[in-house]
């Protein structure tokens, strides 16, 4: 009997129950459940979520250039995202090896490490989950907190009992839920409200990075190198240097977030490193600019004061103050839109997660809308408990960060591994030699960065060994789910060698001989 669905996307699961009457006569039934993810974006949708990524500079460069410097926040923002680029280029690979993943390069993480160390796919996979759920917390509380500066300046009031309340708290929440409902809605609302502030996040961006080289009052002069005197020696400075690429990795990297949508492009091999190649090149241009265009008209200094109420003297300065007022809102918009992606993404990775039998079944499901809602819950009263019950979210960046560069070792050594253990498997993005070399370079550079930066929070402000802690639990955690879904819902046994493979979707024009591996040479 052959079951077949109208669904053009599904890839339904299909149960039979045969009876038989007193002429023998049999009756099939079936039960069709079509939920999954939809194919239903393009390349420019994927791009679109990466612009979040601006958004995370805006926030963070104050607090890089206050400490070290125009010179210095220009030398490791750039640098980070220099760093991300080139990862992006390599993840076209495995992307467009596993077409029907959802969970982004957790589960290249996972297919390349599982025959050899299975633990390496749940660690990392909770340890981007943590990195991308964060930035619900960090900029609900950071637009709270430009809301009250800019428009609410005497609501100063404050509750300090269990939980910490104030006006940006309240904020803060109300975004988060009101997020998380139009995430529930489906893909259409999700796209459109990241066209929407991204499209707005171009106005802030303009007038921070160009328009700033036309004041009468900028000068290279005022560009400082200021790591060696913030460190107090070389060994000092070469220490805190790799600590801001460390805790920057969580801002520039994430350019990788298209990826996680995979399953749910059009033409998912081409629209994947469409949506990869060419959101790490407007990053990069971003990543260049920004820093020497605010560092040539804001001092120091005035960053080090206020790491965010510097923009209010600079649009004051540029467009004067009802303009400013508007620009406010736009950059907002820019942090609503790296809310939105963190709500979007985070979730299909606890989705992509319990499909792959790496944390619990509960978490592999899509509502009506065909959304992960359930891994939006986790991430909802997750981050809402971070914003209520601690003094400040910028210790959860320096304990999430910890797994997400974690991820990213793993990530990019499995594309070394599945090279040795799975030579034969499709890859329609095939790397040439080089790119494997550098795959191997930058997995043993962040190798290096989570050596020292997750054990030097101290010398940046942004934690101590708490965080270090919080971020071990977090990998604990994402072991523990791992092992229990393994044994109690798989009644499996465990394994520290996971010897089952996973054969990916491969599309009929690969069957047919039609698709031609491209080499880096031929795509870049």
């Amino acid at each position: 009997m052959s079951l077949s669905s109208d669904h053009p996307d599904a890839a339904p699961s299909v149960t039979a129950a045969l009876t038989a009457d007193h002429h023998s006569t049999e009756t099939a039934v079936a039960v069709v459940d079509e939920r999954r993810l939809l194919k239903t974006m393009h390349w420019y949708d994927g791009f679109v979520m990466t612009l979040s990524n601006p958004g995370f500079i805006i926030a963070g460069i104050g607090y890089t250039t206050g400490q070290i410097g125009a010179l210095g926040a220009l030398a490791f923002w750039l640098g980070s995202m220099i760093i991300a680029v080139l990862q992006n280029k390599i993840y076209t690979e495995p992307a467009t090896m596993f077409p029907e993943h959802s969970g982004g390069i957790a589960m290249y993480a996972f297919e390349g490490w599982r025959s050899r160390f299975s633990l390496a796919g749940p660690m990392s996979a909770i340890g981007y989950w943590a990195g991308w759920s964060s930035v619900l917390a960090i900029f609900g509380l950071t637009t709270g907190s430009l809301v009250q500066a800019q428009w609410f300046p005497s609501q100063t009031w404050s509750v300090t009992h269990i939980v910490h309340l104030d006006l940006p708290r309240l904020i803060a929440v109300g975004l988060i839920i009101a997020l998380w409902i139009i995430n529930s809605l489906g893909v259409k609302p999700m796209k459109l409200m990241g066209y929407l502030t991204g499209t707005l996040l171009f106005v802030p961006l303009i007038l921070f990075m160009i328009v700033p080289f036309f004041l009468s009052d900028f000068s290279f002069s005022h560009l400082s190198w200021g790591l060696l005197g913030a460190a107090g020696s070389p060994w000092g400075a070469v220490q805190l240097g790799l600590v801001w690429l460390y805790l920057n990795a969580w801002s520039a990297y994430g350019i990788e977030v298209c990826a996680t949508f995979a399953p749910e492009y059009h033409d998912t091999e081409r629209d994947t490193h469409k949506a990869l190649i060419r959101s790490a090149m407007f990053c990069l241009g971003v990543y260049a600019l920004l820093p020497v265009a605010l560092g040539g008209v804001v001092s120091q200094q005035a960053m080090a004061d206020a790491p965010m109420g510097f923009y209010a003297d600079l649009l004051h300065r540029e467009i004067g103050g009802a303009a400013s007022n508007v620009v406010i809102i736009f950059m907002i918009g820019s942090f609503l839109l790296g809310m939105n992606a963190a709500s979007a993404g985070g979730a299909r990775t606890l989705y992509g997660m319990a499909r792959s039998g790496m944390t619990i079944t509960w978490f592999d499901h899509v509502n009506k809308h065909n959304v992960p809602n359930r891994g939006m819950y986790v991430d909802v009263v997750l981050n809402i408990c971070a914003v209520l019950l601690l003094p400040t979210t910028v210790a959860v960046l320096a304990a999430s960060n910890m797994g997400y560069v974690l991820c990213h070792v793993f990530a990019l050594s499995a594309v070394l591994l599945l090279r040795r253990d799975r030579p034969d498997l499709p890859r329609p993005m095939r790397l040439s030699t080089p790119w494997l070399w550098v795959a191997a370079a930058l997995a043993l550079f962040n190798c290096l960065l989570l050596a020292v930066g997750a054990t030097s929070f101290s010398m940046t402000g942004y934690g101590g060994i708490r965080e270090f802690i919080v971020g071990l639990a977090l990998l604990v955690l994402g072991c523990a789910l791992y092992i229990y879904r393994r044994v109690v819902q798989d009644r499996a046994r465990f394994t520290v060698r996971d010897q089952t493979m996973d054969i990916p979707v491969v599309t009929q024009a690969a069957v047919a001989g039609a698709t031609v591996s491209r080499t880096t040479g031929e795509t870049a």
